[in-house]
This record gives C-alpha cells, sequence and structure tokens, in this order.
C-alpha cells in the first residue's frame, strides 16, 4: 500500500489515476492518505467532478492527527471515509458533518499497542449522532479483555454484534 498524496508523487501521475478510475466507472476505489491537505488542494484546484466510484479518506490514529478531517470535507467527493484504524488513542471530540463512513480497528502484530473499549465508544456515539455508517473492522491484537491474542481470535463483535454498515449514498446506487 502507498499514499497516493505524498510530497513524492507528481500531480500529473496523480491524474493519470484518476483518469484510469474515470475510465473504469464499474470498480470502486478506495483512496486513504495520511495527507488530505495535499490532497485537498490538489483535487480542488481541478475542473472535473467528483467520481462517483471513488471513495476518498484519511486515517486518524488519536487526537493529535484529528485535524485531518477538516482537510477531508474540503475535498470534493462522493463519499468521505475515515479510518480509525490503528486506533492507538482517544480521538476526542470529531466533526463528522459530511462524512459518510467510519471505519475502526485495532492494532495487529507483534509490537501492536492495545485499543480501549472507551476509544471506540466516543467513535461510535459520534457516529450515530452525525449518521455517519459505522464499522467495526476488528480488536486486532488486544481484545475486549486486553488480552493480547491473534486478530482472529480476537474477532469484530462490538457491543455483543459485528457492524458492516456502509454509507446511504451506497446503498441507494446498489438498491
Amino acid at each position: 500500500m502507498s499514499d497516493l498524496f505524498h510530497p513524492e508523487v507528481s500531480e500529473d501521475f496523480i491524474r493519470k489515476v484518476w483518469d484510469v478510475m474515470e475510465d473504469t466507472p464499474r470498480h470502486h476505489y478506495q483512496i486513504l492518505t495520511k495527507r488530505p491537505d495535499r490532497m485537498a488542494a490538489i483535487l480542488s484546484d481541478w475542473d472535473r467532478p467528483s467520481l462517483p466510484n471513488v471513495w476518498l479518506g484519511t486515517s486518524v490514529e488519536n487526537k493529535e492527527v484529528v485535524e485531518r478531517v477538516d482537510y477531508l470535507r474540503e475535498v470534493p467527493a462522493a463519499i468521505r471515509f475515515i479510518s480509525f484504524e490503528p486506533l492507538i488513542g482517544s480521538v476526542g471530540k470529531v466533526n463528522l458533518s459530511s462524512i459518510d463512513w467510519a471505519i475502526v480497528g485495532g492494532e495487529s502484530g507483534h509490537a501492536a499497542r492495545p485499543i480501549k473499549t472507551e476509544w471506540i465508544d466516543e467513535i461510535y456515539e459520534q457516529c450515530r449522532d452525525a449518521k455517519t455508517a459505522f464499522f467495526f473492522k476488528q480488536w486486532g491484537t488486544w481484545g475486549a479483555d486486553n488480552k493480547k491474542r491473534s486478530k482472529k481470535a480476537n474477532g469484530r463483535s462490538y457491543r455483543g454484534r459485528t457492524w458492516d454498515e456502509m454509507p446511504t449514498a451506497v446503498l441507494v446506487a446498489t438498491s
């Protein structure tokens, strides 16, 4: 995986990627970046509409980087999403207006940091208030009981069920 909006990726290359996505509307693309400020600056200057098959998102691991959400809102997109993954700290109050989808998950691997239920709860409650679709991907290496084991063993259950919500615009378009 790479970041299409990394400073070393030229705008010309990004335009070529957009051309391919525009030429293949039968596919859905999810572009995730840690640089939504650059994404907003580049895409806002283009004289082309947002593509309905391209979802644009940013990752937010904790409250130290929550300002990325403000830049994401500036991006012309059919679907805007946030990947709160790996969630390694509280995100605090997040303005989810104009955000269609939130993906939440813990960190995996040998050196994974624990995820806390209260961090998930604060995102879940804000999604409910903002009518943002909530998708709980996984607990990661640390389970709900704060025990370390494989991510598969820890599973995806949160609040007694799995959460696979999708953005409403997608549900309406595929119905």
